[in-house]
């Protein structure tokens, strides 16, 4: 089923994001996590694009499992980095033979050793086009991605939000937000972004905190900020592994009831290939709100 569909039920769509792990042992707990998560019941799960395009073939091979062999609705994500305009029809009709219908379709990281993107040669610059390329065979349900603190790169919000109205123009039909963790941002950017013609339904993201120094390094490379208050909290728990994990749940629990009931569609939960965290907020959720 399309994740458009989903998104149409009235109820909150869960997800969850996985990457293609780089080695056998990867593979075994990365199935194991969703062997997990599939008593969940998750609305769909999507499968990252490696870096410079280094997994298509094993996102390909994971999308086309998780729908086969759990049943469970998949959405390959695709990037324009490292890849020419014939490599994405490829890829796009490895998915339509293995029978994925969602696809999200981002720009990507600049390649490795850079930090600006330029276009591939016979590539995409912009993820606007990577969407219209995809719509134009009129196979597969559209995402994109969008920043609720704003992208790293634009120079002002409203370039930001006026970049990311050319996606949905091109053909987005959703939108699935980086990584925040307070909820006053998710709500501003919606009302900006309505305000801007943005009409898609946004799917907030989050991360589950457990670990400090991660957390840490993820938020920079994306813009995101971590509530000052929330900050000292896991500091003071630095050493207490296990304390950072029960803070990290707890917030992310009560960000996604509050999420929930202030309208939001769903939440999609980027998992790093673990079960635990996400089973433990996701099981809250339906307990305390019957979800």
């Amino acid at each position: 089923m399309r994740i458009r569909e989903r998104l149409k039920s009235g109820f909150p769509v869960f997800s969850f994001e996985f990457f293609p792990p780089k080695t056998p042992e990867g593979d075994e707990k990365l199935w194991a996590a969703l062997q997990d998560l599939r008593g969940l019941s998750p609305a769909y799960v999507s499968v990252t694009w490696g870096a410079g395009g280094s997994t298509r073939a094993r996102t390909i091979e994971l999308t086309r499992r998780i729908k086969s062999e759990l049943g469970i609705e998949a959405m390959a994500h695709l990037t324009c980095t490292g890849a020419s305009k014939d490599d994405i029809s490829s890829v796009l009709d490895g998915l339509s033979e293995a029978k994925v219908d969602n696809v999200l379709a981002l720009r990507g990281d600049p390649p490795k050793g850079t930090d600006r993107f330029q276009r591939p040669p016979g590539g995409f610059g912009f993820a606007s086009e990577l969407v219209e390329h995809v719509r134009a065979r009129d196979q597969f349900c559209i995402g994109a991605a969008c920043n609720p603190e704003g992208h790293l790169e634009a120079s002002s919000k409203y370039e930001d939000l006026h970049n990311l109205k050319r996606k949905v123009d091109a053909g987005a039909e959703f939108l699935i937000t980086q990584m925040f963790f307070d909820n006053r941002v998710y709500f501003d950017f919606v009302d900006r972004a309505r305000a801007a013609g943005i009409d898609v339904p946004i799917i907030p993201g989050l991360m589950p905190i457990t670990n400090v120094d991660q957390i840490r390094r993820f938020t920079e490379m994306c813009g995101a900020s971590i509530p000052p208050q929330l900050l000292a909290e896991l500091e003071r728990r630095r050493e207490q592994p296990e304390r950072v994990h029960e803070l990290g749940v707890a917030h992310a629990t009560i960000q996604s009831l509050g999420l929930i009931q202030g309208g939001a569609p769903g939440v999609h939960f980027f998992t790093l290939n673990k079960s635990t965290a996400t089973r433990e907020i996701l099981t809250a959720l339906r307990m305390n709100a019957r979800l």
